[in-house]
């Protein structure tokens, strides 16, 4: 198996566990939608391409590692995971996707890898309860809204890089420091 496709397990509610073999190099899009038992996830290095709304909406994910060869998580791929509180993310990520971890409630901390070079819109809208970012020297783009909602968020370090900063990136956030 090399690619994990579309809506291949769209709605398992049974599923619990998953085992990405090594021989993958892309999960498609919906692939685990609503898979709303599975806990934790760990994507090997294999995979390059995390697909369109892959892990979207599954309900008790807490833990995502996300291997050394994926360059973008795709839009919306973690989003409506609302008991996501850790993600690992490579320095083989270089975009961000639209949404991609919006409304990761329970998201508490991420580390942005130096490989990043654009945070698109909505990236981390509504993640409640995240409370520090660094954004590193290689994004250039923050895009609109990408932090909206993150009512927690008492903390920011932006890279002398960025050059764009979209409308309401940080609205309705409570930073302290910049």
């Amino acid at each position: 198996v090399i690619t994990i496709g579309e809506n291949a397990f769209y709605n398992c509610d049974g599923l619990t566990s998953v085992t990405i073999g090594d021989s993958v190099t892309k999960i498609g899009d919906y692939a685990f939608y609503s898979c709303d038992n599975l806990t934790s996830v760990t994507i090997p290095d294999s995979v390059k391409t995390i697909g369109y709304c892959a892990f979207y909406e599954c309900g008790i994910l807490t833990s995502v590692t996300i291997g050394d060869s994926v360059t973008t998580i795709g839009d919306f791929a973690f989003s409506w995971c609302p008991n996501l509180t850790s993600v690992t993310i490579p320095d083989s990520v270089t975009t961000i996707g639209v949404g991609a971890f919006a409304f990761c409630e329970s998201l508490t901390s991420v580390t942005i890898p130096d490989s990043v070079t654009m945070l698109e819109a909505y990236a981390f809208y509504n993640c409640t309860s995240l409370t520090s970012v660094t954004i590193p020297d290689s994004v250039t783009t923050i895009g609109e809204w990408a932090f909206y909602g993150c009512k927690s968020l008492t903390s920011v370090t932006i890279g002398k890089s960025v050059s764009e900063i979209g409308y309401g990136a940080f609205k309705e956030c409570n930073i302290d420091t910049i």
